[in-house]
C-alpha cells in the first residue's frame, strides 16, 4: 500500500466527522485497493473498525467532560461540537471509557451510595436466614417478638429476640441498647439469662439469647390458674432464693434491673444428658444450684441502669416501687426488692395486680395481696419486709441468699462448721503440748541413764552398736560364751 493510502486510512480512523454512510463508502473502496495489492492485513476487520471510529460518539459511551464539552461548543457551531472529542481520543484511542468512568461523581454526587447501603443492608438481613433455622414463636413483649431457632452452625437453640418496630430514633432504640451494654458488663451467670450475640437488620435489633425450655414464670403461673393450683411454699422460697442470686449479681455490678416480674423470670429445666456438677467443682453459692433439675433466670434487660449514675425507665407499673414513681433513687437496688416480693406473690397465688388505683397504694403501704394459700410465719413476714414502704427496711439480695428462711440447712452448716473449728483448735493444742513435751525429755535421751548398762538408749544407740569402742568381743554359741 502506498503512503497515500495510509495517511488516507489513518485520517478515517481519526476524523469523527466522517459520517456512517461515508465511512463505509470509504471502507468498501480501501478494501478493494488492498485486494489488489494483495495486502496480508484481513479487510473485513479495517472495514468494521473503521465503521465504528467514524459513528459519531454517543453520550452514553463517551465520557461525562467529552459530553459536557460537546453541549458547550454546539450552540456556538456543529461542526466544532463534533470535532471537540477528537483531540481526548487521540491520547488513548483505544480506551476512552476507562477514564469516562472515574470523572462521573465530578457531575454526581455519589451516584453509588445508595447502591452499598442496599447492598449491607441485604447482607445484613440476610444474617437471621442464613445462620438460624427458625422454628417458633415463643413469645411477644414490649420489645418485641422472640423466636426459638437453631443455629445451622452448631445445632443448638437459642432465643433470637427482634424488635418489633424499627429501633433507630424511637423508644425502642434505648430499651435494645440498653439491653445489650448490660448483658455486656454482666457477663454470665447461672440466675441471668445468657447472652451470645446482636446486630442490626432492616433497622430493627436482634438479639441472641440462652434458650430456656421451660419458658417464663409467667407462662407457668398462667398454667396454674387454668387448672386451680399454685406454686407451694417450698417451690416459692426455692424460687425467691435462686432470683435473689441473680439480683445479687446485678446489684454486685453496680446495676438494677428495675423491671423484675414473672414474665422476665424464666425457667431452665435440666436435660438427662447434662453433666452433673462435682462438688469439687462448686465455688460460690450461687453454684449449689448447678446440679437442681430447675433453674430460675433473670431475663429481659431492656430497663436495666447503672446505680451510681441512673437513667431510669419504669418499668410494669404493677411491680412499681412507690418511691421509683416519686424519682426517688436513693435506693434503687431496694425497688427490685420489692418488685421480686410481689412476684413471688403472684407466683404464691395472688390475682392480677393493679396497675393504679387504691389497691394499688394500699399495697405500696407494706400489705401483701390476698393469697390463696396459708404460708409459714416467717415467710410471710419475710415477704412483708421486702415490699415495705421504706426501701431501707427492705432486705437487700445479698441478705435474702443467706437467709435462714430460704436456706434452713445454712444454719445447720454453719453450726457444723463452728464445731469443727473448735475440734481443729483442740488438736492443734494438743499437738503443741505434745511437742512441748518431746522437746523437754530429749536432753536426758541424749545423755543416757548411768545406771544401766554401757550401750546407751534412744536414737542414737543404734550408732553405737556399729564400730563402738568396747575393748573386746563376745560370741554366743549355743549357749556357751568364749573370750
Amino acid at each position: 500500500m502506498d503512503d497515500g493510502g495510509i495517511n488516507k486510512e489513518l485520517k478515517q480512523k481519526l476524523n469523527f466527522s466522517y459520517c456512517e454512510e461515508e465511512g463505509e463508502h470509504e471502507g468498501q473502496e480501501e478494501a478493494r485497493e488492498n485486494s489488489e495489492a494483495q495486502s496480508q492485513t484481513p479487510d473485513k476487520s479495517q472495514v468494521q473498525e473503521t465503521e465504528a471510529k467514524c459513528t459519531p460518539p454517543r453520550p452514553s459511551l463517551s465520557s461525562t467532560h467529552e459530553v459536557s464539552t460537546f453541549q458547550e461548543t454546539d450552540t456556538m457551531s456543529p461542526n466544532q461540537g463534533l470535532r471537540t472529542p477528537v483531540s481526548h481520543s487521540r491520547k488513548c484511542p483505544e480506551t476512552p471509557a476507562q477514564p469516562d468512568s472515574r470523572s462521573k461523581p465530578l457531575h454526581c454526587e455519589s451516584p453509588f451510595t445508595p447502591k452499598r447501603c442496599v447492598l449491607r443492608e441485604t447482607n445484613m438481613a440476610s444474617r437471621y436466614e442464613k445462620e438460624f433455622l427458625e422454628v417458633e414463636k415463643i413469645g411477644v413483649g414490649e420489645f418485641g417478638t422472640v423466636y426459638k431457632c437453631i443455629k445451622r452452625l452448631d445445632g443448638c437453640v437459642y432465643a433470637i429476640k427482634r424488635s418489633m418496630k424499627p429501633f433507630a430514633g424511637s423508644s425502642n432504640e434505648s430499651l435494645a441498647l440498653h439491653e445489650v451494654y448490660a448483658h455486656a458488663v454482666l457477663g454470665h451467670h447461672p440466675h441471668v439469662v445468657r447472652y451470645y450475640s446482636a446486630w442490626a437488620e432492616d433497622d430493627h435489633m436482634i438479639i441472641q439469647n440462652e434458650y430456656c425450655n421451660g419458658g417464663s414464670l409467667q407462662a407457668a403461673i398462667s398454667e396454674n390458674t387454668k387448672s386451680g393450683d399454685h406454686f407451694q411454699e417450698p417451690k416459692l422460697k426455692d424460687i425467691l432464693l435462686q432470683i435473689s442470686l441473680g439480683l445479687k449479681y446485678i446489684h454486685n455490678s453496680g446495676m438494677v434491673h428495675l423491671d423484675i416480674k414473672p414474665s422476665n423470670i424464666f425457667i431452665c429445666h435440666k436435660m438427662q444428658s447434662d453433666s452433673p456438677v462435682a462438688p469439687e467443682e462448686i465455688e460460690n453459692e450461687a453454684d449449689w444450684f448447678l446440679s437442681a433439675n430447675v433453674i430460675y433466670k433473670i431475663g429481659d434487660l431492656g430497663h436495666v441502669t447503672s446505680i451510681n449514675e441512673p437513667k431510669v425507665e419504669e418499668g410494669d407499673s404493677r411491680f412499681l416501687a412507690n418511691e421509683i414513681l416519686h424519682e426517688d433513687y436513693r435506693h434503687l437496688p431496694k425497688a427490685d426488692i420489692f418488685a421480686l416480693g410481689l412476684t413471688i406473690a403472684v407466683a404464691a397465688g395472688a390475682e392480677s395486680l393493679p396497675s393504679n388505683g387504691a389497691m394499688w397504694h394500699h399495697i405500696r403501704e407494706g400489705n401483701l395481696p390476698d393469697l390463696p394459700q396459708e404460708l409459714s410465719e416467717e415467710f410471710c413476714i419475710l415477704l412483708k419486709n421486702m415490699i415495705h414502704p421504706d426501701p431501707r427496711e427492705r432486705p437487700s439480695a445479698a441478705a435474702l441468699a443467706r437467709s435462714r428462711v430460704l436456706r434452713p440447712s445454712l444454719g445447720k452448716a454453719e453450726e457444723l462448721q463452728h464445731q469443727l473449728n473448735l475440734e481443729k483448735f483442740k488438736t492443734a493444742t494438743l499437738e503443741r503440748e505434745l511437742r512441748e513435751a518431746q522437746q523437754a525429755c530429749s536432753p536426758q535421751e541424749e545423755h543416757g541413764d548411768p545406771g544401766v548398762s554401757g550401750t546407751p538408749t534412744g536414737p542414737r544407740s543404734t550408732k553405737r552398736l556399729v564400730g563402738g569402742k568396747s575393748a573386746k568381743s563376745s560370741s554366743f554359741t549355743c549357749g556357751k560364751s568364749s573370750p
